[in-house]
């Protein structure tokens, strides 16, 4: 199958280079620096689980001069630039061309789906530590790299799903098909969106929270009024959500930190108000009392964000 990934970022990147190195067909839709270096020495990896190896050639090319009809489209861009993906991904597909949206924010795919009625969009998200380090290297920091994706209705279920599962296996991905996108994308959300919250209010990296103390403790309670959200939602984790999100922390290096983070310190645009504004509004549109995300947004405001 023909795939097209749209973003080269950590997320994006890595899936490109792991099923190129496979042997897959994919392009990477990228710009600037980041693009002109995979064009001209490929996509080098530094990975704590693999070592550090090139792969080169690898098909890297910007929206503009893209021309192939793809089979499968990852969507990988960061919240705030999904928009410009739009126009991109209507001229591109095929009729039979299936949209995985794998971004941070949570219900992404519902609301692509309603943009683009003619294809079918999933859900998915990724678990993964990765981040562009220079123009042309990207960094995976740990050993987890699992892509989780499903239709949101039984009946829209297709075959080249199970397809996509196999490629990702192949390419060295844990892919999971779920019978229930909508619980396990909430679940991974009641990671990464604790983390950002955590890690922005107390300036802190995995490190610190990997640590015993008060840092520690937010990110356990912010995980825990997910988990009384879901409830309100009427989705159940079915695990327990505080230790697992707790092992997830712990299986990264002390240094790694939340996109969203750099993407602050770096003075981009950032995706705190889905990753954290976005929980408070729901905890209102459902009823639920989150007194420590309200207390993050609070202090966040007063900082200047919003």
């Amino acid at each position: 199958m023909k795939y097209l990934v749209i973003g080269a970022g950590g997320t994006g990147g890595c899936i490109g280079a792991y099923m190129t190195e496979a042997g897959k067909d994919v392009t990477l839709i990228a710009r600037g620096a980041h693009l002109a270096a995979m064009q001209a020495d490929g996509l080098r990896m530094e990975t704590t689980k693999k070592g550090n190896y090139t792969v080169k050639p690898v098909k890297a090319t910007d929206m503009e001069h893209y021309g192939e009809r793809p089979d499968v489209i990852f969507v990988c861009v960061k919240g705030y630039s999904l928009e410009e993906t739009i126009p991109f991904i209507r001229r591109v597909a095929k009729p039979e061309t299936v949209v995985i949206p794998i971004l941070n924010i949570y219900g992404t795919g519902g609301r692509l789906q309603e943009r683009l009625p003619e294809l079918l969009v999933t859900d998915g998200c990724i678990y993964i530590a990765a981040e562009i380090r220079k123009p042309g290297c990207l960094w995976q920091n740990g050993d987890i790299f699992r892509v989780v994706f499903g239709v949101r209705k039984p009946s829209e279920y297709r075959e080249v799903l199970e397809k996509v599962r196999q490629d990702l296996e192949e390419s060295g991905i844990t892919g999971i098909l779920s019978d229930n996108i909508q619980r396990d994308a909430l679940q991974k959300f009641s990671y990464v969106s604790p983390a950002a919250a955590c890690g922005q209010y107390y300036d802190a990296m995995a490190g610190d929270m990997q640590k015993p103390g008060e840092i520690r403790d937010t990110f356990a309670a912010l995980i825990h009024e997910i988990d009384v959200l879901a409830e309100a939602m009427g989705i159940h984790f079915g695990v327990d959500i505080v230790q697992t999100n707790l092992d997830i922390l712990d299986s990264l290096t002390p240094e790694a930190s939340t996109s969203m983070q750099r993407d602050v310190k770096q003075g981009k645009a950032s995706e705190m108000d889905g990753l954290i504004f976005e929980v408070v509004r729901m905890g209102r549109k459902y009823g639920v009392k989150l007194p420590v995300y309200e207390k993050v947004a609070e202090e966040l405001r007063k900082r200047g964000f919003s």
